[in-house]
């Protein structure tokens, strides 16, 4: 268990006021909550720093672990998880998964929107809104090179938001100006003082995943050629998200006219086919964000937007209905609409035996 000196001088200043400026920029203050803990070293970095954090405001932390069952190890993983946030004193919670390749998004996806349906509920289950990501300047960098690759656009190039709103959750990013290195000193020191070491997922250098493939195989050459490149991109991040807030807004304007303002759910079919065609597909990408649903790509964009094109003004010629990673968008009497799928993950609900279960 950690001493009085841990919870006093442990720590790094400047991603402790990292974590803390999160939090204090929230519309309303927050004393409860999360930590999504994979038991990698950022996440458990991230997992320390809030404890202490915690405890000095005197709030209410828990970690939220994903099993994906994907890895032969992962029941470790799990144990493992647990013993760090048995250290640290604060309750863990753990949620098997499966990850349902049907969709045809791919490994990466799927396993994604499996997680972040795990987060929700563990999050409903313990009344916490509000859940922090270990994400920092370095996969930053790296999601914009992804998005580059994959032609998402200028404002896909935008990546990661510190902020994001997803099926009534907030996630928070407190570490998106952080360089990993200050993230692995620290890793470094608490195991001096711990004993406890992070675990090594190997599908983190498995370069058969494409952003594994983007670190082991891209990232090397650019540090070699452009030493710190990841800040210069990361700054573009930041300028395209400034661009996305301006489209945002008039997406938002578009879509209060086609929507009633109590049913983000849907929007008229008609009315969307009045706008241009890049309005249209403003209209698109914000309606799935609305929803906390990933961006689709160009093609798939582009197909949706042809068979709502297709379709009879009023949607009764035919039924048309695409699946987008665990929804349905269909069209039903004249209104283009989201039908979530009902499968989801089983939770395993598990704390540690010296915090009392609420």
């Amino acid at each position: 268990m950690p001493s009085d000196d841990f919870w006093k001088g442990f720590g790094s200043a400047s991603l402790l006021r990292a974590v803390a400026d999160a939090l204090t920029a929230l519309p309303q203050p927050s004393e409860r909550i999360a930590v999504a803990l994979s038991g990698g070293t950022d996440s458990a970095m991230l997992a320390v720093h809030a404890a202490i954090l915690a405890r000095r405001r005197k709030l209410t932390l828990h970690c939220f672990h994903v099993h994906h069952g994907l890895q032969e190890p992962a029941a470790q993983w799990q144990a493992h998880v647990h013993d760090l946030a048995h250290w640290l004193q604060i309750p863990c919670h753990s949620m098997l998964v499966r990850v349902d390749m049907s969709a045809g998004v791919g490994m990466e996806a799927a396993a994604r929107d499996a997680r972040y349906e795990a987060l929700r509920s563990m999050a409903v289950q313990t009344d916490v809104e509000h859940i922090l990501l270990a994400h920092h300047r370095n996969d930053q960098a790296e999601t914009v090179m992804l998005r580059l690759l994959r032609g998402s656009g200028p404002t896909g190039l935008a990546a990661m938001a510190p902020t994001m709103k997803r099926h009534g959750m907030t996630y928070l990013r407190p570490w998106l100006d952080i360089d990993r290195v200050a993230i692995l000193e620290q890793a470094s020191q608490f195991f001096t003082v711990s004993g406890w070491a992070p675990v090594d997922d190997p599908s983190n250098v498995n370069d058969k995943y494409t952003r594994a493939a983007v670190r082991e195989r891209l990232v090397p050459a650019l540090n070699e050629r452009w030493p710190g490149w990841q800040r210069n991109v990361v700054r573009h991040a930041r300028q395209s998200a400034q661009v996305q807030e301006v489209l945002d807004e008039v997406a938002a304007q578009d879509f209060a006219g086609l929507s009633p303002t109590d049913n983000a759910g849907s929007f008229a079919l008609a009315g969307w086919r009045q706008l241009s065609q890049a309005r249209q597909a403003l209209v698109l990408r914000y309606w799935l964000a609305l929803h906390g649903l990933r961006m689709p790509t160009d093609a798939r964009l582009q197909d949706v937007m042809r068979q709502l094109r297709g379709l009879h003004a009023m949607g009764h010629d035919r039924q048309m209905q695409v699946k987008h990673g665990a929804v349905w968008i269909r069209c039903v009497q004249g209104r283009v609409l989201l039908d979530i799928d009902p499968t989801g993950p089983v939770f395993l609900s598990t704390e540690n035996s010296n915090v009392e279960k609420r």
